[in-house]
């Protein structure tokens, strides 16, 4: 047995009917539908939906908790949405906003990076430039554009420069020792 799958995914605000082997739903960031594969079931339980598997073979389980938490992030995107905060770190290194589809990054280069923002993903920088706070309904999408964020300057381990997710531990290593 699936110990992720077999737990309830809460509705909280979400609208969502079961129209054979899909999902729709709807909320105040998304709606959207779900396919769910041939040996698994959904069941429209009050305020939650139930996934069951129809029949037991080796792939069960895991399809089983992937196809839940796939289907969770979906309707938690579609209810309230996720958030990353990304943390510049370093002496002239900043985010400036261009318009609404633009950001411009300096990170120490000769040059400045343009980064294109996702369509789905709304993002906003504090007065100093160093703290970008980022929103989506798509949870997939919302890792994936801070990854690419992340990526234009990855932290060093030396001084822990650089762009990085906020929580994340960046593994310091020793300078020069005196002798």
């Amino acid at each position: 047995m699936s110990k992720i799958g077999r737990r309830p995914i809460p509705l909280a605000g979400v609208s969502a009917k079961v129209v054979g082997r899909v999902v729709e739903y709807s909320g105040k960031s998304a709606k959207g539908a779900y396919e769910i594969p041939d040996i698994l079931q959904v069941a429209l339980d009050g305020e939650s939906l139930l996934i069951s598997p129809v029949k037991v073979t080796s792939d069960t389980n895991r399809l089983w908790g992937l196809h839940r938490a796939l289907l969770a992030n979906k309707i938690k995107g579609a209810g309230e949405g996720f958030e990353k905060k990304i943390t510049i770190v370093g002496l002239g290194f900043k985010a400036v906003k261009k318009g609404t589809t633009e950001l411009e990054f300096s990170l120490g280069f000769s040059h400045k990076i343009m980064f294109m923002i996702p369509a789905d993903v709304k993002i906003e920088i504090d007065k100093t430039g160093q703290l970008i706070t980022a929103w989506s309904s798509d949870r997939e999408l919302l890792g994936h554009c801070c990854s690419q964020i992340c990526a234009l300057r990855p932290p060093e381990p030396y001084k822990g420069t650089g762009v990085y997710l906020q929580g994340q531990q960046i593994r310091r290593k020793a300078g020069k020792a005196k002798s």
